[in-house]
């Protein structure tokens, strides 16, 4: 029997984050539901541990701490870049791989240099996707999650001034270019993100409005 997944009703969100560019996306995704969304930052909300194992279990842990700390609904993101020649690595390391200050400069050169030790240097051997898990968490312990995904390939050096995060690495066949070089609307549509939020709307928001 096909689960019922749980409406999301009333007009307030927490988005439980702290990084500016995850924020600015899913508000923009968030907009044409005339959701009122306040960020995890801006309430003060620390940053729970994220110490689960998958994409999944970490965007679940950052929903609930949200939901609990503000008593409203919280939308939560995780997500990073699995490569395939590296076992699926950085993968829920992702922002990791940037050291302390998350430094994406540093962490698209140790994807550049982990490539190149494992001898992956034709465009074949440096298949990518950028993965995302987007879990709603309500007060009392519900959660509805997603997962979406968008394929590419690794390049070197980086490319394109738009996105955040690994984008300037992450090159889109389909557009023939990075995912930093693409129009901030094309990505808007085509990405990890915007696939897993289409999973979640089509569950929690449609009819909703």
């Amino acid at each position: 029997m096909k689960r019922q997944h749980r409406r999301l009703t009333g007009n307030k969100l927490v988005v439980a984050t702290h990084n500016a560019g995850k924020l600015r996306e899913i508000n923009e995704l968030l907009e044409p539901y005339g959701l009122e969304a306040v960020s995890a930052g801006a309430l003060g909300l620390p940053e729970p541990v994220e110490d689960g194992l998958s994409f999944t279990a970490n965007a679940a842990l950052k929903a609930h701490a949200a939901a609990r700390g503000s008593g409203l609904p919280a939308l939560a993101d995780d997500s990073g870049l699995a490569v395939e020649a590296l076992g699926g690595q950085p993968g829920i390391y992702s922002a990791r791989w940037g050291g302390e200050n998350k430094d994406f400069g540093l962490a698209m050169a140790r994807v550049e240099d982990e490539l190149q030790k494992a001898g992956a240097k034709e465009a074949k051997d440096r298949g990518a996707k950028f993965i995302c898990a987007l879990t709603l968490a309500w007060p009392d312990g519900h959660e509805e999650s997603f997962q979406g995904e968008v394929e590419g390939t690794i390049v070197w050096p980086p490319k394109g001034d738009h996105g955040f995060g690994y984008d300037p690495i992450f090159f889109s066949h389909k557009y023939n270019m990075t995912m930093a070089e693409l129009d901030p609307e094309v990505k808007q549509r085509i990405s990890h993100r915007a696939d897993a939020f289409a999973r979640l709307r089509t569950a929690c928001l449609d009819n909703n409005r």
